[in-house]
């Protein structure tokens, strides 16, 4: 805590109404925001003499001055604590992502409906089920609806031109409508039933199977009375295998483990009865919030940004006392209109829910310690074999990407207890330098990235690159030049250029490394320069596809949004553009000659 803050002064002012807490480093950066239902008690508990954690305490000592916001209630307190996490981020708060769309089911609007699998905004006709919280879940569902109700799965391109049964087919998850194996009016029926399952009606899609299945005995159809007599089954095989079948509820269940200091948060969602979501996260809790606070923090954070893939249910299982979930309960009916109701999970269907999703946030945690722990022995390994004092708190490694100079980037990924840790990855889009230049794009790429860290004091142990001796001197001397504390490894291929044979280079030595090829230090570097050699590629062609089907025909002047895509549908490719006679430019509908001319000249260069 800045000497400049009278703690004793701020807190004597102190209101006890609820309200808003935030938390301010000496910068101005903004640590953390709180809610609290009385102001002055909880602020006060961060300047306890004695009682406070070591996170807690880390986050007391950056703090130079805190402002506080007066709410009508607590639950008011709530919104305007998700919304200024969600705004500013603070490094002290939990903290989660975004998801950029959700999966769907997509039944589309056409004779033989398709039933695929969609993600993003819902642009195609026809209905869509869902959100699902997971791909996964959408897939599981996809494969019993295929297994129960024979649906197409095929796009409409390829089911215009099938002259034969495909796969599917055979299989038995198909009824082949592309060549007339099934009628329309029948296939309109097991769409039907696919709706029913789909908005979780089990029971009316039961009663409807037993009525056609004896429908079919009467007509002395046995063949069919069979097929359904099998289709029942199946579906009766795939409700068993959701635990709570038939119980018409919409709850969440929620539960925090803490293994060796692992925290994971467990949620399970069930929908109409059915299991539809089971998610890890593992939050950081940097502040050093007691564990319900933790739990409570996260859920309210979870529904009041809109992470609930499948909506909010009507009842909310968490152990936590009834005052402790009140606030959330009463924010959301700001928020949303809905009332939920909460349960501790005590007896009956919610005891059992909370203590699945306890084994699960138990196991969970169990796992990711597992992961840490071989983490970091391969850490230890590649420290071994660098003959270095100690392992790296995580590797990070350069690469660059281009296309004889077009769109150079390079790639930094990260490997540290956590494995390849993908939200550390970073691009660098190289600029003003020299086309193929890979000396001076790597030298760029790493100048920019060390200079990151070095402000923000988060400095990597071991800095990996995709390159012999001449890339690594040239890092080394970036890393001389910011005075920084860091080891320079290259990791090149030998004379045959096969994986296995690779060489190490340090920084300042002659002679490189030559490890043994089962050597696991040497295969946890191999992963990671694999690793950024894929992330820098990947990042280079989607900045060239984008410039070649972009930039050429965007910035021809005198054409606008309609011309280009006329010019587009008559030409099909920018490359056909340049290759045609100015005369047929001039039969594009809307391209006059003048215009013609214009457009000639300029994709010549002229």
């Amino acid at each position: 805590m800045m000497a400049g803050f009278d703690i004793k002064a701020f807190l004597h002012t102190l209101t006890q109404r609820a309200g808003v807490y935030r938390m301010f480093a000496a910068d101005n950066e903004l640590l953390y925001v709180g809610k609290a239902k009385n102001l002055k008690n909880r602020v006060s508990s961060y300047f306890r003499a004695r009682g406070l954690n070591s996170k807690t305490v880390a986050l007391v000592s950056r703090i130079d001055h805190i402002e506080v916001t007066v709410t009508a209630s607590e639950a008011e307190a709530l919104l305007l604590e998700q919304t200024l996490i969600k705004e500013h981020r603070p490094p002290y708060n939990i903290l989660l992502k975004d998801d950029k769309s959700y999966p769907y089911l997509h039944l589309s609007e056409h004779e033989f409906p398709l039933l695929a699998y969609r993600r993003g905004k819902k642009k195609r006709d026809g209905r869509y089920f869902g959100p699902y919280p997971n791909s996964y879940a959408v897939r599981e569902a996809l494969n019993h609806l295929q297994k129960l109700f024979q649906l197409r799965s095929c796009e409409d391109s390829y089911f215009a031109h099938r002259s034969r049964p495909c796969l599917q087919h055979e299989i038995r998850r198909c009824s082949a409508p592309c060549v007339n194996k099934i009628s329309t009016s029948d296939y309109a029926v097991s769409v039907h039933q696919a709706q029913l399952f789909l908005l979780g009606k089990n029971t009316e899609l039961l009663q409807e199977l037993q009525q056609q299945m004896l429908q079919a005995s009467e007509q002395l159809a046995f063949e069919q009375a069979a097929e359904l007599r099998d289709r029942i089954e199946l579906l009766r095989q795939t409700q068993e295998k959701q635990h709570v079948y038939g119980i018409d509820n919409n709850s969440d269940a929620w539960a925090l483990a803490d293994w060796q200091g692992i925290l994971c948060i467990h949620r399970l969602s069930f929908r109409q009865g059915r299991l539809l979501g089971s998610k890890h996260y593992y939050p950081d809790n940097l502040a050093g919030e007691d564990y319900e606070q933790l739990l409570v923090d996260f859920v309210s954070q979870f529904y009041l940004s809109g992470h609930a893939a499948e909506g909010l249910p009507d009842e909310l299982v968490l152990d936590v006392p009834a005052e402790a979930a009140e606030a959330l309960l009463e924010a959301l009916k700001l928020q949303q209109g809905k009332r939920l109701t909460h349960s501790r999970g005590q007896r009956g269907r919610p005891a059992q829910w909370l203590h699945m999703a306890q084994e699960n946030a138990r196991s969970g945690a169990q796992a990711r310690l597992s992961g840490h722990q071989a983490a970091r022995q391969k850490l230890e390994a590649a420290a071994a074999l660098l003959n270095l004092a100690a392992a790296p708190n995580r590797i990070e490694c350069f690469d660059i990407s281009h296309a004889k100079g077009e769109a150079t980037y390079a790639s930094c990924v990260v490997y540290d207890h956590e494995g390849l840790n993908k939200s550390r990855y970073r691009r660098f889009s190289i600029r003003d330098v020299t086309a193929g230049d890979d000396y001076a794009a790597l030298e760029q790429a790493v100048r920019r990235h060390l200079t990151r860290c070095a402000e923000q004091q988060d400095l990597p142990g071991l800095l990996l690159i995709d390159g012999g001796q001449g890339q690594v001197a040239r890092v080394q001397s970036v890393v001389a030049e910011q005075g920084v504390a860091v080891r320079v490894f290259g990791i090149s291929k030998g004379e045959t250029r096969k994986s296995g044979w690779e060489f190490l280079w340090e920084a300042g030595e002659s002679k490189p490394i030559i490890p043994d090829a089962h050597n696991e230090g040497f295969r946890v570097l191999q992963l990671v320069r694999d690793e950024a050699h894929r992330f820098a590629i990947t990042g280079h062609r989607k900045a060239r596809a984008k410039s070649r089907s972009s930039s050429g025909i965007e910035g021809l002047a005198g054409v606008g949004p309609k011309r280009r895509r006329d010019l587009l549908l008559h030409f099909g490719s920018l490359s056909n553009m340049r290759s045609a006679p100015q005369e047929e430019l001039e039969k594009v509908p809307g391209i006059s000659r003048k215009l013609a001319a214009d457009i000639f000249r300029q994709l010549h260069g002229e």
